[in-house]
């Protein structure tokens, strides 16, 4: 066999289904090679959004996304995107084409040194130069996207090289067990925990992954501490729970805040600090026990004062058998609190106003969802108000990116999240700025026959830039442009157009986009307004309850 055919089938052993992508003349042999392989191609239109697919595939599988590019432009279009993995913890292989690599005809034609470029933003990056050790390099990239903290790794593949016969040969697969804390480690968690007064959990990705959700859940339903979240972990614990007291949008000056202040005891699964703080660590504040597969790294918001290393679902089973209930353990103060900022998330939720206030979109949202559905969210301002208001009933419901936090992701993860639960209602929120940054994805998903929904929240501007500009005190100017007719974009490929003109309008739009077939762009106007009052200033001049 060839070298392209051996790839393929070292990918097939590996279990991958899709490969998200857009080949060049580089990538002929490999394209020619999948033809005969249960994977599948999809073909995307931009090579940023086949890398966002498959970084989503990954972060939803907890198995390696694949994608695939030309040598150059093609892989120099892909760097956002493996950012966008190698940040938030989500396992990703990249194939790019090169050149032939023993002779030139072309001088340096498209040529730059894409290894180089990858290796900063991947953990691993390579050259294959020998068709007979590519098994191993195949097994070795996806063990190193898999192991904690997961992430981005490249190969290189250059036409001549995928041309060159080679012995076939495949790596066999085996489990792999993560290393546990020690029992010690254990016990002094379990006392710390149990001589606190006022311990809180806290929530980050990394409670995600690998089965750790169940064994959370009895730490949580057993010592019934009352639990925050980082965004990006959001429906670890179900936050329809009483428990639940609310997720950190902001790093300081949150509502909740409040009960960080108050508490004594962080016990933190999970959180890691490529994502935005949930909170400033302070000399005086909370102790904090850091639960996770890799040592804490301190800077001078994050310090804890233990680390239970390991696989982070054995770790969690053998605290929740360890600890005991204490009677000296107070969250009343805790639960007044969540009274306090329900009543503030919820005020908002029937806002007849037009434009559309954030608040009642959110609010709409939820009520349109089934508690197993999925809501994916692009970049900008709302991601706040969807980060607080909206109530994630499990892992990945409210799928949003705190890490790049770059803007048109959205979208493309969508069409990712419903290859991999065809069967779950998805929508996509997306600001009209980060659409158009890939909306050109509206042919990928009307060519893969989804049922999806997006809603483009319409504001003619870079609102959250905007709204900066407003709370510091500039100017506001520069940030404002056109868009398209959303109804008839939707429309000229095939997809559905509708068009909000008032409030009451979207909840039985949405509801009935969701049960109808096909893909649907519902045009929402959306007021900011009320951005600085309510995020800000309202957060500023709460003062906590005694």
């Amino acid at each position: 066999m060839k070298v392209s055919d051996l790839f393929v089938k070292a990918l097939e052993n590996e279990g991958v289904k899709y490969i998200f992508g857009v080949p060049g003349e580089e990538n002929i042999d490999f394209i020619e090679s999948l033809k005969h392989s249960n994977i599948e191609l999809i073909l995307t239109r931009h090579e940023q959004t086949a890398g966002f697919m498959a970084a989503t595939w990954g972060r939803l599988t907890h198995s390696t996304g694949v994608c695939l590019s030309t040598l150059g432009p093609g892989a120099t279009n892909l760097v956002t995107s493996v950012a966008y993995a190698q940040l938030g913890g989500m396992p990703l292989l990249v194939i790019t084409g090169q050149k032939p690599i023993k002779k030139s005809k072309q001088g340096k034609f498209q040529i730059i040194d894409v290894v180089d470029m990858m290796r900063p933003i991947t953990k691993y990056t390579k050259t294959v130069v020998n068709g007979d050790v590519l098994p191993s390099m195949v097994r070795e990239a996806f063990r190193i996207s898999l192991e904690e903290r997961p992430g981005a790794v490249h190969l290189e593949l250059p036409e001549d090289i995928a041309a060159e016969p080679c012995r076939e040969r495949v790596f066999s697969l085996h489990p792999k067990t993560r290393p546990v804390a020690k029992q010690s480690v254990i016990d002094r968690a379990a006392q710390m925990i149990q001589s606190a007064k006022h311990p809180l959990v806290l929530l980050g990705v990394g409670a995600t992954r690998h089965g750790c959700v169940e064994w959370i859940n009895r730490f949580v339903e057993k010592t019934g501490i009352p639990f925050f979240n980082t965004q990006m972990g959001k429906g670890v614990v179900d936050e329809h729970s009483r428990l639940y007291l609310g997720t950190a949008a902001l790093s300081e000056h949150d509502y909740l805040h409040c009960a960080v202040d108050r508490a004594d005891l962080i016990i933190n699964f999970g959180h890691d600090i490529i994502e935005k703080p949930p909170f400033f660590m302070q000399p005086d504040g909370p102790k904090v026990i850091h639960i996770n597969h890799f040592f804490s790294r301190a800077d001078d918001v994050y310090f804890p004062q233990l680390d239970v290393v390991g696989d982070i679902t054995e770790n969690a089973q053998l605290l929740t058998q360890t600890i005991e209930v204490q009677p000296h353990w107070d969250f009343s103060y805790f639960l007044k609190v969540k009274n306090e900022i329900w009543n503030q998330l919820v005020k908002d939720d029937h806002a007849d106003s037009f434009p559309v206030l954030p608040q009642r979109l959110v609010a709409d949202v939820q009520k349109a969802m089934p508690s197993n559905g999925i809501v994916t969210l692009d970049n900008g301002i709302y991601k706040i108000w969807f980060a607080r208001r909206y109530q994630a009933s499990r892992p990945n419901g409210l799928l949003l990116d705190n890490a790049l936090a770059t803007m048109g992701a959205g979208f493309p993860s969508a069409i990712a999240v419903k290859l991999v639960h065809p069967e779950k209602k998805v929508v996509s929120v997306c600001g009209d700025g980060g659409f158009m940054m890939n909306s050109q994805e509206v042919e990928t998903a009307v060519r893969l026959n989804l049922d999806l929904v997006v809603i483009i929240l319409n504001d003619s501007a870079y609102g959250m830039i905007k709204w900066k500009q407003e709370h510091m005190g500039f100017d506001v100017h520069s940030l404002d442009f056109t868009n398209p007719d959303f109804v008839q974009y939707a429309r000229s490929y095939g997809a559905k157009g509708h068009r909000i003109t008032h409030a009451g309008q979207l909840y039985p739009c949405l509801a009935d986009c969701l049960e109808t077939p096909g893909v649907h762009l519902i045009d929402l106007p959306v007021d900011y307004t009320q951005n600085s009052k309510v995020l800000i200033n309202d957060i500023e001049n709460i003062t906590c309850l005694l």
